[in-house]
């Protein structure tokens, strides 16, 4: 496929993968748009291929992980490499980190993420957590960021954009806890577990319901700090990068209010948030993205307990 094809599919990708995501991303400038698109193709086709699913869908069989793995690691080094792959999401990595001067690194930082998964990796501790979060989604941001023009160089806007990633990872982690058990994954701390008297691996057992919602409270309240550092960050931005980032956060935002509001009967069924809830979120960011961060906002993010920097050192 020439650019043109890939741009294409990968537009075709986002809306069938990510209704979230692709409503945000019309808001960034067309060549920023085709970008993100381009960087969100890998990364759907990655963790397809690693939880051998379509799409997000229902996990399917596991066995064969580390083998689609190594196919995950020779598909992307070829891509960054310039070569055509044959497979449309990996080339389309390729043509949107020469284009934006993303890296090797950057990708190995993501794909380490479904290595975890492929070990069959619980977290232990709040550390173990946000590392895998950093992996699989705090690294995701920070591609985005270099995609959307921030220089490599630039710790603090890049330590922000990584905070938006693992507000995302931390909501889906607390809407999905249903979905992850019946696929035999569990990634609440084990430490928490403990604390709160729920034997691991029957977290989602109706009696353990009550002692559940807590846990997922505080990573909601996680998800809301990390979020509030974002919104701050996303002031250096341009005003359609801003506004863009700004209704995805309140998305995203939105489905961790929704569960911890939700308490027991949060996995009755999947929290989604609906379209004309979307698009309140989109036109709200829109007077946000015009504005300084409420002081609302500092104080959530002053809650944040982690950091890229951080985080990177116990991945080291």
């Amino acid at each position: 496929m020439d650019r043109a094809e890939l741009v294409s599919h990968a537009r075709q990708t986002i809306e069938r993968g990510s209704k979230s995501f692709a409503a945000a991303s019309r808001l960034f400038d067309f060549r920023t748009r085709e970008r993100v698109w381009l960087l969100y193709a890998w990364c759907r086709r990655c963790d397809d291929l690693a939880d051998a699913q379509d799409l997000g869908g229902r996990l399917g069989d596991q066995r064969g992980a580390a083998d689609r793995l190594a196919t995950i690691r020779d598909l992307t080094a070829r891509a960054l490499t310039g070569d055509e792959t044959g497979d449309s999401a990996f080339d389309a990595l390729g043509v949107v980190a020469r284009e934006t001067g993303l890296t090797s690194a950057m990708a190995e930082a993501v794909i380490a993420g479904f290595a975890l998964d492929a070990a069959d990796w619980q977290p232990r501790t709040e550390a173990d957590l946000m590392r895998y979060c950093w992996h699989v989604a705090g690294a995701v941001g920070v591609m985005m960021a270099v995609v959307m023009g921030v220089p490599p160089g630039d710790a603090e806007t890049l330590d922000q954009a990584c905070d938006l990633g693992l507000a995302f990872q931390l909501a889906n982690i607390a809407r999905d806890l249903e979905e992850d058990d019946a696929a035999d994954r569990c990634y609440l701390p084990l430490d928490w577990l403990v604390e709160a008297d729920i034997p691991p691996g029957e977290q989602m057992k109706p009696h353990y319901r009550a002692a559940l919602v807590p846990l997922v409270a505080r990573m909601c309240h996680m998800a809301h700090a990390h979020e509030c550092s974002a919104r701050i960050g996303a002031g250096r931005l341009t005003f359609r990068q801003r506004w863009a980032v700004l209704s995805a956060a309140a998305i995203y935002g939105e489905i961790a209010h929704d569960v911890e509001r939700r308490g027991a009967h949060a996995w009755d069924h999947r929290t989604v948030v609906s379209s004309a809830r979307k698009l309140g979120f989109i036109l709200k960011a829109a007077g946000l993205a015009l504005g300084r961060p409420a002081r609302a906002c500092r104080e959530g993010a002053s809650h944040r307990r982690w950091t890229r920097r951080q985080l990177e050192a116990l991945a080291a």
